[in-house]
């Protein structure tokens, strides 16, 4: 019976491994983690859990769903503002579309944005537009540049060039080649990530509301502060309910718009 080779690893694996080792171990230590509250974690996540949903407070429904619908509008009116930016940056930064002297900063660009959670950028913008809603989807706007305008300039770069080329070859300039070679065979992928904007954007506008430009996370930070776990029970059930209707309405419009492209 013939041996199998005898496979040796070099030194960088095992060094990369110990190097990640010691990054977690480290991790845990820096953020103090104690077994004793991880083993008593269980038990306070079911009393908790009963002290909202046990008996909820009906009562603030009605205010409930109204900030619900105000973090979905600054959510909508992000992903609208957002989208728009996004594509019109995200065309030109396409190597199908510009050459790399224009497309290369364009990506540079989102990815500087990328790296800024939306509540900094809120937080930034705090001091200019002050406690607001429009602070709140001005910030999903400017959050969304970065990963939306990826998904446009790699939609385009994926897209079959065919026709693209044969607007080309007919005499067509560069915003006539976009418009008829290349925009009929994106538009309906780049729809349907404008919808997966807008839940995203609606899960996130929830989180911008802790820190006080308004929404259901507003109102839920007020609340858990107070430790009324009765009213915070009833606004955790109307944003589950909502945000999972939403992403239910917007994934059904989604595969409809990805199968009639096909």
């Amino acid at each position: 019976m013939t041996a199998l080779p005898k496979h040796h690893r070099p030194l960088s694996f095992y060094l990369a491994w110990s190097v990640l080792a010691a990054i977690v171990a480290l991790s845990f230590d820096f953020v103090n983690i104690e077994l004793k509250d991880l083993g008593d974690f269980p038990k306070q996540f079911l009393h908790y859990t009963s002290l909202m949903f046990s008996d909820p407070d009906w009562s603030k429904l009605g205010e409930a769903l109204s900030q619900t619908w105000k973090s979905v509008a600054m959510a909508w009116v992000g992903a609208v503002l957002g989208v728009i930016l996004s594509t019109l940056l995200g065309i030109p930064a396409a190597n199908t579309v510009s050459p790399s002297w224009v497309s290369q900063p364009l990506r540079w660009l989102f990815a500087v944005i990328r790296a800024i959670p939306e509540v900094i950028i809120a937080i930034i913008l705090l001091t200019v537009t002050g406690f607001t809603p429009f602070t709140g989807a001005l910030a999903l706007a400017i959050g969304g540049i970065g990963t939306h305008a990826k998904w446009t300039y790699e939609t385009f770069e994926t897209a079959p060039q065919d026709v693209a080329e044969a607007v080309r070859a007919s005499g067509g300039n560069l915003l006539e080649t976009i418009r008829w070679g290349q925009w009929p065979i994106v538009a309906p992928e780049l729809f349907s990530l404008a919808l997966y904007r807008f839940e995203i954007n609606v899960r996130t506008s929830a989180v911008l509301g802790l820190i006080g430009v308004g929404g259901i996370g507003d109102m839920l930070t007020g609340y858990t502060q107070y430790r009324q776990w009765d009213i915070v029970g009833v606004l955790l059930i109307v944003v589950i309910v909502v945000t999972m209707l939403i992403d239910a309405i917007s994934g059904a419009i989604r595969r409809r718009l990805v199968a009639s492209s096909n």
